[in-house]
């Protein structure tokens, strides 16, 4: 049977590469799904939606019957957890329930290491324990996440599809307008210091900078994605994935500031956030592109200062296990320091950041 995948969130890190994935594996119909409806390499159809609005997701999405697989990759931030528990499981719901027509045999679902470390507003007030394993029980209290979860599950019992849920770490990966995205907040960031000769400063806690981490690249994710959904070994099962190596901050902030030709600054003991360090980077970065004629002069279109800050400031080490993947059978990792490099290559060649040695 041909392979049909609907991609919810495909614009965004993890749905753009899961689509330019399956263009490269072949043999797979994709539509994608978005708010804005933009045109996604590797997505044969676009389907502008809005999945708050279910009303238009019976309509648009119910006249789509051959749909297979539905990788859902993304979210909507509320003010509240308790709004993201409701409006995130709705969102999956609704996505579900338009494609009633469709003869699903796989949900994939996106989430992430907040898993384990609860929202924001509670974030790692248990102290939890590392290396985060797939099997640990919930954290009390609410989590948009596992609303989706149940949602998914409930629907999978009546419906018979199989599932999987997938939990990255930070994800490193091209996109641009992501909010989630640290490699090109720090390309934009060390840009920013190599022009300017401010200090190449690592903005966050003591904690991070000296325990042990790990990252996600966004086309492992899309691989584990496509891997999942097409091995009965990996049916109806909860996955961490992380390159599957690690590493200090320490080290990888010299090996970043290598690649942009700068000396880290010493590290001062606490966190200078980069909210605060780069509250002129409008101004510096209409300048600089302005200079070196780069394709996108407003910084807030490429930067999420305030999700590097949260990743980079906890005060708690995170790293994740990776035996349910590797018991199933998918062995493929990634080298975290080219997780970066290639992001910071495919910007230059992009023309977003100018390349160091001219600067």
């Amino acid at each position: 049977m041909k392979n049909t995948a609907m991609i919810v969130g495909a614009s965004g890190l993890s749905g753009s590469n899961l689509a330019r994935h399956l263009q490269e594996v072949g043999d797979w119909k994709v539509y994608g799904l978005s708010r804005s409806g933009a045109a996604v390499s590797g997505v044969d159809e676009m389907v502008k939606l809005d999945l708050t609005n279910r009303e238009a997701a019976m309509t648009k999405l119910g006249r789509l019957r051959d749909v297979s697989h539905v990788y859902f990759c993304t979210w909507s931030r509320q003010e509240t957890e308790a709004e993201n528990c409701i409006v995130n499981r709705a969102m999956v719901k609704n996505a579900l329930d338009g494609l009633s027509c469709s003869r699903l045999r796989h949900v994939a679902l996106v989430t992430g290491t907040k898993h384990y470390l609860g929202p924001f507003d509670a974030y790692a007030q248990g102290r939890p324990y590392t290396p985060f394993q797939e099997d640990q029980p919930r954290l009390p209290g609410q989590n948009f996440y596992y609303e989706q979860e149940d949602e998914v599950f409930e629907a999978a019992k009546t419906r018979g599809f199989t599932w999987s849920v997938h939990r990255p770490h930070t994800m490193i990966g091209y996109t641009l307008g992501n909010a989630m995205n640290m490699a090109v907040t720090l390309a934009v960031y060390a840009t920013i210091c190599r022009a300017t000769g401010r200090p190449f400063l690592f903005p966050g806690s003591a904690a991070q900078y000296e325990a042990v981490t790990d990252i996600t690249d966004a086309r492992l994710l899309a691989e584990h994605l496509h891997w999942a959904g097409t091995c009965s070994r990996a049916a109806n099962t909860a996955f961490n994935i992380v390159n599957g190596d690690l590493f200090r901050w320490h080290r990888m902030w010299r090996d970043i500031g290598n690649w942009f030709g700068l000396e880290p600054a010493e590290f001062p003991g606490h966190p200078t956030p980069l909210e605060k360090q780069m509250q002129n980077a409008p101004v510096l970065w209409a300048s600089i592109a302005k200079q070196y004629k780069l394709a996108e002069p407003d910084v807030a279109k490429l930067v999420s200062w305030w999700h590097s800050d949260a990743d980079l400031g906890r005060e708690i080490e995170c790293f994740n296990d990776m035996r349910n993947s590797r018991n199933a059978g998918f062995l493929s990792c990634q080298d975290s320091r080219h997780s970066f490099f290639d992001v910071f290559d495919r910007l230059v060649a992009e023309n977003i950041i100018p390349y160091p040695k001219i600067m």
